[in-house]
């Protein structure tokens, strides 16, 4: 039995892309939080990456008490627009969705989650809202190849002075642990890992570890 219901909205972003929207609504809400709403931004669109992919992460959240939102970037699932290779357009995107949060679920306050490439689209949203007061990262794409791609987006979230989560399997094929660590020792701001033992990339992204990942999304909020 879900404690939640699922709402569908159309969200444009400032260039006029429509964005297909989904707000999971916790049948009971925690009444301390001051208005939190945590926004998922979808792995890389261009290898299939949507808003689906994020539902049981969505799910489980409201279950506890906490609106989650997702969204399909521009491109993906049924949203209009085309998808980028960098993932610059989709900041946009991110951008787009969090001030809709803000306007029509009453999102004081956002905890924006990226999940793999989603990670550092909405690292480089982070500190272009004002409204957003953490960010969680599930797998970021710090590794060699994957920067080819995405590497202009990390100096903006390391260089936020908002509170980071990075978590990450310490078999996950894009990066490696020191990378990660590399990574990390120059970031702003409070920095926490949680690094999952002999877990790959892929595999923490599987429904297995929804769970896990929706607990540790709410022992983070819970230090906020």
């Amino acid at each position: 039995m879900s404690n939640h219901t699922v709402e569908s909205s159309t969200v444009e972003t400032s260039d006029g892309v429509k964005l297909h929207t989904k707000a999971f609504k916790p049948k009971e809400e925690i009444k301390d939080d001051d208005g939190l709403v945590v926004v998922l931004v979808h792995p890389f669109s261009i290898l299939g990456g949507c808003q689906a992919l994020l539902r049981g992460i969505a799910s489980g959240l409201a279950d506890n008490g906490y609106k989650a939102v997702t969204m399909d970037m521009r491109g993906a699932g049924k949203s209009t627009g085309r998808a980028s290779l960098t993932g610059f357009s989709e900041i946009k995107d991110v951008i787009a969705v969090c001030n809709w949060v803000r306007d029509h679920l009453l999102g004081q306050r956002i905890l924006l989650v990226g999940s793999s490439a989603g990670a550092p689209i909405a690292g480089s949203a982070v500190d272009q809202i004002e409204h957003v007061v953490g960010y969680v990262s599930l797998g970021y794409p710090f590794g060699m190849m994957a920067s080819v791609l995405f590497g202009r987006h990390h100096k903006a979230i390391l260089a936020s002075p908002k509170p980071k989560l990075f978590v990450m399997g310490t078999k996950d094929g894009f990066t490696s642990v020191k990378q990660l660590n590399n990574k990390l020792s120059s970031a702003a701001g409070r920095v926490e890992t949680h690094l999952l033992e002999g877990v790959s990339h892929f595999e923490m992204e599987g429904p297995a570890y929804d769970a896990q990942m929706v607990n540790l999304i709410l022992k983070f909020i819970a230090s906020l």
